[in-house]
């Protein structure tokens, strides 16, 4: 993994200090619902490297999954619950009494909101709806980071670098689930200020990649299994542009916001995105294609057929995180790429195990924050 000097010398080593210190002050667990998901799975292993106490709610992992990977190496509590099932939730809440909930848990698939859209709707807002509900009804809960998207926005398709006060609206089944979320979350807030409660905050990221996600219909996961298998790579919407990021920026920025919501609510909902401007998907194949090493075909359809299912161009203006939280992307988009194929790369030729390479790289990324000045 490659950071970037110049931006990590102009973060907070008091900042990052906080992030491991105030977490473990906490007086109880954090749960972290999604926990056997792609990010939940990094968010686990950040936690642990940071010495909290992680309750993860989730769905049991499928085989493939980073979670299942990792294997051993994550060693929080598990409550298989499908957060749709009030009563289950209810009753994971009263058995453990967390200090504090990350809410990942979602259908995060744009595609697959086409073909489930039910499904997509019951389980990113009646379940947050249900783990809010709940947050409110367990007195030792302080703080509540609900996880939305970067597809939340109006997008006219011109390129703007959204901001947290523009306008939001879905156009497809995903990203209309998660303005309803946005919605629920304003409600929570609502009922905080009139009957008391812990506040909620929105955390809004760019495309997460990293190592060890396999989700269909993803850019860096149909690339990587173009690679292992030695191609064809078959890519849609070639100029069309996305705020990549690697994962361990959002999470650092969620877990900051979570420790600024502790003691007073000062934002409900914040961006977590890239430094620079979105790269092209023609931009992150011909990057992950060079790092492999070996040639691979690619195959782009024309660029004349327009999928009308995704939005052309998204970019997020995230300088409020900067100034509030002191929060600096530390990967560009590029070693994002690159950092990625090479963790595949390395797990797939059997030269390193995905848990090896997790933990490495949380390691370096806390290490370097230690180090500055």
């Amino acid at each position: 993994m490659v950071f970037d000097e110049t931006l990590l010398q102009r973060y907070s080593i008091e900042m990052s200090n906080e992030l491991g210190m105030g977490l473990r002050k906490l007086p109880g667990p954090i749960f972290l619902t999604g926990h056997t998901g792609f990010k939940g799975a990094w968010m686990t292993l950040l936690l642990q490297k940071l010495g909290v106490e992680v309750v993860g709610i989730a769905m049991p992992p499928t085989n493939e999954s980073l979670f299942v990977k990792v294997g051993g190496s994550i060693s929080c509590r598990n409550e298989f619950v499908d957060i749709r099932n009030q009563s289950a939730v209810s009753e994971v809440f009263a058995k453990y009494n967390p200090s504090a909930i990350i809410h990942l848990a979602a259908q995060p698939l744009v595609l697959e909101s086409y073909a489930q859209p039910r499904e997509t709707f019951e389980t990113n807002v009646m379940g947050t709806v249900n783990i809010l509900d709940s947050c409110f009804r367990t007195s030792s809960v302080k703080s509540i980071i609900v996880a939305t998207t970067d597809k939340v926005y109006r997008n006219s398709g011109v390129g703007k670098d959204f901001c947290e006060s523009d306008a939001l609206e879905g156009k497809d089944p995903y990203s209309a689930s998660k303005v309803a979320v946005e919605s629920v979350v304003n409600g929570w807030n609502q009922i905080g200020k009139v009957r008391g409660g812990p506040s909620v905050v929105s955390v809004r990221a760019g495309n997460v990649i990293g190592g060890g996600d396999w989700a269909n219909d993803r850019l860096m996961p149909d690339i990587i299994r173009g690679l292992i298998s030695g191609g064809p790579i078959e890519i849609r919407n070639p100029k069309n542009t996305r705020p990549w990021q690697h994962v361990l920026d959002p999470l650092v920025g969620y877990l900051l916001a979570l420790e600024a919501n502790i003691d007073s609510q000062i934002f409900t909902s914040i961006n977590f995105g890239p430094s620079g401007e979105s790269l092209t998907v023609s931009e992150v194949v011909e990057i992950a294609t060079l790092v492999w090493g070996s040639k691979v075909d690619v195959n782009y359809r024309d660029s004349s057929i327009v999928d009308s299912r995704e939005a052309d161009n998204l970019n997020l203006d995230s300088n409020f995180a900067k100034e509030r939280l002191n929060w600096i992307p530390q990967i560009s988009q590029a070693d994002a790429v690159a950092s990625t194929v090479n963790w595949w790369k390395r797990v797939s030729n059997n030269e390193a195990t995905a848990a090896d390479e997790c933990n490495q790289a949380i390691s370096q990324y806390l290490n370097c924050l230690q180090q500055l000045d």
